[in-house]
């Protein structure tokens, strides 16, 4: 398969009923509620350590937890959406996410709260691929686009909104609100689900789970995110000197070897846990490829732009999280055109277009003063979130659209893992390349940053014209 061919046809344009919007609704809302989570709890990680009497070194493992037990969870999705249906899995992740959340709530101490939030992160990394599987199932290939942009809506929104969210109820009441939260809205998306979410299973039983591959993978993407989040966060510490990266060599050499050796075993395996013969269609992996660039561009800037208010704006941790809404919201804006432009055209070239305007939009950060006008800059990010819209979701897209629909399972999982760790990896070298020049100036510091997240851009441009052209070989070959 390929994606939807060049100019309007009647497969892309034809209406989408009703029961499959409200469809998405629902998986909007699961997707909601777990982006959202990460960036509340991150609020509340200082208070968090002063209530349970703990050290804010154990307290980061509230967030360390819960980011490297999605890792673990992620391989399994496509052999589980395989065994029991999408529809289950997707239902047992929220039932799973919601009930956790109340347990953190009543953690008693920071042993335990971690501990509860590593099972809040297992089923909360089922969420999203299990969501997208079930929409792709439901809609079709040629009108995905407009579908799957209902959940880039939560996914971009919750980030956005989470520090601000995160702030009011701290603000309001004690730490575990942060997590009873969780609990209102959890229950209604699962009222909804039970409701309207299909539950039908495949006709066909799947393989035995391939353990030795899911134990890699699961070993490897975990020990790969940590490293790169650690080795950042140590070149925080140290002052940018390079000495943080000594303690991280250990995860990520672990975690590299363990993906080699996973991959090395799925050339020998019959049914392996991920299937990476998809990687053969030239589309799917220009799309992967895109998505995983896209990534380290986009999620590597939520750790640059906070910076930048905190450090070079003199905006308190609330303050910034209003500052940062924009952003957000522009990516909200746009994405329902985002998305009726992939049906219509095809995600590579939207998404070349989205990453001129990236480069376009981050360029002005890497050469104006930080003390612009505020206006200029909340105006900045607004287009930049427009921007956003148009390169990072049509890349997600046209990898799903590029795959035969029992495949789908498999490719919702490798699209998101390959995101998280070029997420991992941008935030990584953003924060070394930031905390390195920082001692010669704050301004010079972060124009520096900027020029790198340019640079990341740039290379997110160039994974989206190889999409277009591989997608445009796919439509020629069939043609022909």
């Amino acid at each position: 398969m390929t994606a939807p061919p060049t100019g309007g046809t009647r497969a892309a344009d034809a209406p989408i009923s009703w029961p499959v919007w409200r469809l998405a609704l629902v998986m909007a809302f699961g997707a909601f509620m777990s982006q959202l989570d990460t960036s509340v709890v991150n609020v509340g990680l200082g208070t968090i350590a002063t209530d349970l009497g703990a050290g804010l070194g154990d307290a980061q493992w509230v967030a360390n937890g819960y980011l490297i037990a999605l890792g673990l969870s992620l391989p399994a999705c496509g052999w589980l959406v395989r065994r029991y249906g999408a529809g289950p899995v997707w239902l047992a992740s929220l039932g799973g996410f919601t009930l956790t959340s109340g347990l953190c709530a009543l953690a008693g101490d920071i042993g335990w709260l971690v501990a509860f939030r590593v099972a809040q992160g297992l089923t909360a990394g089922l969420l999203l691929p299990a969501g997208q599987t079930v929409l792709g199932q439901a809609v079709g290939a040629h009108r995905l686009g407009r579908v799957m942009a209902t959940l880039g809506i939560a996914v971009t929104l919750a980030p956005a909104l989470g520090p601000a969210l995160g702030g009011v109820l701290l603000h309001l009441g004690p730490w575990p609100w942060l997590f009873l939260v969780n609990l209102p809205l959890g229950a209604l998306a699962l009222y909804l689900g039970v409701r309207h979410v299909p539950r039908d299973r495949p006709a066909v039983r799947p393989a035995s789970l391939d353990w030795p591959g899911l134990l890699l993978v699961a070993a490897g993407v975990p020990l790969l995110i940590y490293g790169l989040s650690a080795w950042g966060a140590r070149g925080v510490s140290s002052g940018g000197s390079g000495s943080g990266f000594g303690g991280a060599l250990g995860p990520v050499a672990a975690g590299a070897l363990a993906l080699a050796a996973f991959a090395r075993h799925a050339r020998r395996t019959a049914h392996p846990v991920l299937d990476l013969r998809l990687f053969a269609n030239p589309a799917y992996a220009a799309a992967t490829a895109t998505a995983a660039l896209t990534g380290a561009a986009m999620f590597g800037a939520t750790l640059l732009f906070p910076l930048y208010f905190q450090l070079g704006r003199d905006t308190g941790v609330t303050g910034t999280g209003l500052a940062l809404i924009p952003l957000g919201l522009g990516t909200a804006l746009l994405l329902p055109v985002s998305g009726r432009l992939v049906d219509r055209f095809g995600g590579g070239i939207v998404s070349v277009y989205g990453g001129l305007a990236a480069v376009a939009t981050t360029v002005p950060f890497a050469l104006l003063r930080m003390d612009m006008n505020p206006a200029v800059v909340e105006g900045l990010l607004l287009l930049r979130g427009m921007a956003l819209a148009l390169a990072v979701t049509p890349a997600g897209i046209a990898a799903y659209q590029a795959v035969a629909p029992e495949q789908l399972a498999d490719a919702t999982t490798q699209v998101n893992i390959l995101q998280r760790l070029g997420g991992a990896l941008g935030g990584t070298v953003f924060a070394v390349v930031l905390t390195a020049r920082l001692p010669l100036g704050v301004e010079g510091a972060f124009h520096t940053a900027f020029g790198w997240l340019t640079a990341a851009s740039v290379l997110s441009l160039a994974g989206a014209v190889w999409l277009t052209a591989a997608q445009r070989r796919g439509r020629r070959a069939e043609g022909g």
